[in-house]
């Protein structure tokens, strides 16, 4: 076959013009991509959007209602129920004349947390100073049951206590002696109540 005759056949201009230029005015890809709507790759992959992280801002009957829910669940602090709907209101202070209102009406009480508390506690085998740590925590005063502390037979509660790990034998040896003062001090028993308690005889 001729040179001529071969270079008709394959006529590398008309190839080009044909699939080159057709190539060419192919729409690239970043056309398509503006009708596409926008996108935040940070947003996208860890959901970390504003409207995401906004709170619900409870105002209002909304907020009453759910102050109302968590009472119904369980007994709160009015230092905690103050903090647990902050979490969720619109404005702090709103919640603070809100949980002031509630303990008026006594839905909320100070004072039936601290007696559950002390209910609770002294059937765990917790002594006062622990009860009083407790309570603290919680931002309760102490002294809405300072009655029922002052009544408790502390002397009784330990001794029960001692009772149940140790056995009825007052022991003489000191080491063992000085670990049953350990255990009790870390119930949160008072001195004079632990030492008539390891010393109590079953008779007694």
């Amino acid at each position: 076959m001729s040179d001529a005759k071969f270079s008709k056949l394959l006529d590398y201009d008309a190839i080009k013009q044909q699939f080159g230029d057709a190539e060419d005015s192919v729409t690239p890809a970043p056309v398509e991509s503006q009708t596409l709507p926008e996108f935040d790759p940070e947003d996208s992959l860890f959901g970390n959007s504003d409207k995401e992280q906004k709170k619900p801002g409870l105002t209002g009957t909304r907020l009453r209602s759910y102050a109302f829910a968590v009472l119904t669940r369980k007994e709160y602090s009015k230092a905690e129920l103050i903090e647990k709907l902050a979490l969720y209101a619109e404005d702090r202070n709103e919640v603070v004349t809100l949980v002031e209102e509630l303990s008026r009406e006594n839905y909320q009480s100070d004072q039936r947390v601290a007696e559950i508390m002390l209910s609770s506690q002294k059937r765990k085998g917790k002594g006062p100073n622990q009860i009083k740590m407790k309570l603290k925590s919680k931002k309760i005063d102490t002294a809405l049951v300072s009655e029922e502390l002052k009544e408790t037979d502390w002397v009784q509660q330990a001794y029960e206590l001692k009772l149940r790990k140790y056995g009825p034998e007052v022991t003489k040896d000191p080491k063992l002696k000085a670990k049953q003062i350990r255990f009790l001090m870390y119930r949160g028993f008072e001195m004079d109540a632990i030492m008539k308690a390891i010393s109590r005889k079953t008779e007694d």
